[in-house]
């Protein structure tokens, strides 16, 4: 037995197939009269020989080169121009005669005239398409289309004329959708339905408008029409008029919701929120019936997803009005909880994964609504380091929030950030990213707790008491991450970084009394040293327990009363200590950090010691003492270079402090000891150039004082440098080292033309003022003459002082 559909059914689909005959008849035609065009162009007789062109060669001249030219549009595309133009001409024709020359005639003759054209324009199309002229067809359809508008505009000016604006259009857009469907759908043309698809939006809206509608009707209105747009798009066969009901839907879809989000959460009482949020289970409704029938699969996610959120705010919205503030948040946070039962429903997979996605974005977003209060219980006790030991406050908030109100509703911050730690932990089992989500909920885990002793407001005690134990549980579970994977992994790192992160916020919170910050310190310094006897975390907690260690000794320097340049020497234990446990772990992964952190312990001494030289010449020593014993390990020789740059600067500020003037008493402690380091070296590898091993020190010595006896009025210092380069120089012959041979003959030059100086000058001023030119003159022609000689003379020179070392 053959199943026969309904009448109706049945007249649909005969209506489809016969559109798509006349897609196929219009397609046909096209390429049609492209072959006629394409066969005619070739049928084309060809230029006699004697034209000019050459046998079998193109054809020249003009007449040539136009038919060698081809069309550059079709014959198709000239007539949807020309009959698009047509109809536009004929409706602004149209439109100018009603608005303007309407009052002219009477009314018989303007009903006469008005009708004629309407009824011509409506039933000209039916002869077009039983000629085959579809194309012809379709612009008169559109000419007819405008002139049903201006029908309506004519009847409201004539027949009337007293009844409301909107009320009438909302009835005549109501009649013309109705009537541009029929006509559409009778004669299978393309253009009515989409027009009275788009008018088909317009009746209930300004119908609402007319009868003075409140928000709450026009919102239901909105979704009405949204949910009668929805229906079209998902029955729809045409594109055309699918993508205006997509489109229209869309639009007044997003505004009905908003409209009823708005009223839900601005009402004043509960059943306000509740008549709005009913509006909202309404569109989620629309949504899901959507997503349910749409075959893409990406948009019936996006379609739950809505829906989700829509099911949510409305929950929310009457929520918002039945119980305290600070629970409005974890009231979305259950209803989100609410659609992950989904899951396990009999709804198809992508309307599952939207309400997935729904729920995930409302956790987000209660997230972030207990950013501000994390980012406060962070940050906030920075504060305290600008007046530190100010006495110990009441609460954990006061301290944290000095002088700053804190977020409102923040008592239920550890619990949102609690329930999305848990959702993460228990979801994130079944998902190929376990790691990331591991590490997600650890961050909003730590969160939570960071956060209680401020949102409960324990008093002040007990707030350092829970971040204490915060640091301990982080790093025992990067302890036993460790153990568990068998090796550094992405929970671990994350929860030393947490610990060491809750142990600065910690050291900062506890500023605010003097007794909690020096039990703090030792807390954390103990704490941190023990955790790093392990070799995985020793990168992290060796340097953070110097850090605190370092911030130990300036508590206790303060504590004792003693002044910044004095609490140094306590800093500098620090850099020893670093320079001990980076020698034992050489080679290691803690090296380096552990050096840089004893570095930076040892640059805060010395900014504590600038303002007292002699201390500072003191903790410059020590300091230097660090980087020399740093040095002896074969792989930190370039150390070395710190050493030698501490040490003399340590005897310089001694020296500045005594206020010592003499330049020699800064360069000669310098030059001793690089003397004997380049003699060692020199014993040790005979290939080191002198200069290498004896031009630094030499030269610390000799250009100092020569800069200084160049200014000296007085005969000892050019005597004593000119004695001292004169043995440089006779040292460095007998060694035959260039050196200080060079350096001491230069300095020794130098300084005999510095004494005989004055003299030169009285012998030049008595001369006559010819004799200084002639006697340049003479010596450049006895250079010219041996000239040859003095070159092979400064060569064998050259040679001499190469063959130096």
């Amino acid at each position: 037995m053959t199943n026969l559909p309904p009448p109706a059914e049945e007249l649909r689909i005969l209506d489809a197939e016969l559109r798509q005959l006349d897609l196929r008849r219009a397609v046909l035609l096209r390429r049609r009269a492209w072959l006629v065009h394409t066969l005619r162009a070739a049928a084309a007789p060809q230029p006699a020989q004697g034209t000019g062109a050459a046998p079998g060669g193109p054809p020249a001249g003009p007449a040539a080169g136009a038919a060698a030219r081809r069309p550059e549009t079709t014959a198709p595309g000239v007539q949807n121009v020309l009959l698009v133009l047509g109809g536009v001409l004929l409706t602004i024709a149209a439109i100018a005669f009603t608005l303007v020359s309407w009052g002219h005639l009477g009314i018989a003759g303007r009903s006469l005239v008005l009708g004629a054209l309407t009824v011509g324009a409506l039933g000209a199309p039916v002869t077009l398409l039983r000629r085959g002229l579809r194309a012809t067809a379709e612009a008169v359809s559109g000419l007819a289309t405008a002139l049903t508008v201006l029908d309506a505009y004519a009847l409201h000016e004539v027949a009337f004329t007293g009844a409301d604006g909107v009320g009438y259009t909302a009835a005549a857009s109501a009649v013309l959708a109705a009537l541009w469907a029929a006509y559409g759908v009778r004669l299978g043309l393309f253009h009515p339905l989409p027009l009275a698809v788009a008018t088909a939006h317009l009746p209930l809206l300004l119908w609402a408008i007319a009868v003075g509608a409140g928000p709450l009707p026009l919102t239901a209105v909105l979704l009405a029409t949204a949910a009668g747009g929805s229906a079209v798009a998902l029955r729809a066969v045409s594109a055309p008029v699918r993508v205006v009901a997509v489109v229209g839907a869309l639009g007044t879809g997003a505004v009905g919701v908003l409209s009823a989000g708005w009223l839900c959460w601005s009402a004043s009482d509960p059943g306000s929120a509740a008549r709005a949020a009913a509006l909202l289970v309404v569109a989620a409704a629309v949504a899901l019936m959507t997503g349910r029938f749409v075959p893409n699969r990406e948009v019936a996610v996006a379609a739950a997803a809505a829906a989700g959120l829509c099911l949510v705010a409305g929950s929310a919205g009457v929520l918002r009005v039945s119980v305290p503030g600070e629970w409005t948040v974890p009231g979305c946070q259950l209803f989100a909880i609410l659609l992950l039962a989904a899951e396990r429903t009999s709804l198809p997979l992508p309307l599952r994964q939207g309400l997935v996605r729904a729920a995930a974005a409302v956790q987000g977003l209660a997230v972030l609504w207990a950013v501000p209060l994390v980012a406060g219980s962070v940050l906030g006790p920075a504060v305290q380091a600008v007046t530190p030991w100010s006495g110990a406050p009441r609460t954990v908030r006061d301290a944290v929030f000095a002088g700053v109100p804190a977020p409102a509703h923040a008592s239920t911050v550890p619990l949102v950030l609690a329930v999305v730690a848990a959702a993460l932990v228990v979801t994130g089992r079944r998902t190929p990213r376990r790691p990331a989500v591991m590490v997600v909920a650890l961050v909003l885990g730590w969160a939570a707790v960071l956060v209680l002793p401020v949102a409960l407001q324990l008093p002040y005690t007990a707030g350092l008491v829970t971040q204490a134990a915060v640091v301990v549980a982080a790093l025992g579970l990067a302890v036993r991450s460790d153990r568990a994977d068998g090796g550094p992994s992405p929970l671990a790192l994350t929860a030393l970084l947490l610990a060491i992160l809750t142990s600065v916020d910690l050291a900062l919170l506890s500023l605010a009394s003097e007794s909690a910050t020096i039990g703090v310190l030792v807390t954390l310094t103990v704490l941190f040293g023990a955790a790093g006897r392990r070799p995985r975390h020793a990168p992290f907690t060796v340097p953070a327990a110097l850090a605190h260690a370092t911030a130990l000794a300036c508590a206790l320097g303060a504590s004792a009363g003693l002044r910044p340049p004095h609490t140094a020497l306590l800093v500098l234990v620090v850099p020893a200590v670093a320079a001990l446990i980076a020698s034992r772990s050489s080679g290691s992964r803690a090296t380096v950090p552990v050096e840089v952190a004893g570095a930076a312990a040892g640059l805060l001494a010395l900014a504590l010691a600038v303002p007292d030289p002699p201390m500072l010449a003191l903790v410059l020593s020590l300091n230097g003492v660090v980087a020399a014993a740093t040095a002896l390990r074969p792989e930190r020789r370039a150390v070395g270079w710190a050493a030698a740059v501490l040490l003399p600067a340590a005897a310089w500020v001694r020296l500045a402090a005594w206020e010592v003037g003499t330049p020699e008493a800064y360069t000669l402690p310098v030059t001793g000891p690089a003397l004997v380091v380049g003699y060692l070296r020199r014993r040790r590898d005979t290939a080191v150039s002198s200069w290498t091993a004896y031009g630094p020190g030499l030269a610390a010595t000799l250009v100092p004082s020569l800069l200084a006896a160049w200014d000296d009025q007085h005969w000892l210092r050019p005597l004593l440098l000119g004695v001292a380069a004169l043995a440089v120089t006779l040292v460095g012959a007998r060694l035959r080292l260039q050196a200080p041979l060079v350096l001491g003959a230069g300095v020794l030059a130098l300084v005999a033309m510095h004494e005989l100086a004055p003299y030169l000058t009285q012998v030049v001023g008595a001369l006559p003022r010819w004799v200084p030119p002639a006697l340049a003159g003479l010596v450049l022609l006895v250079l010219g003459a041996t000239y040859e000689h003095r070159l092979r003379d400064a060569r064998r020179l050259r040679e001499a002082l190469g063959r130096l070392r």
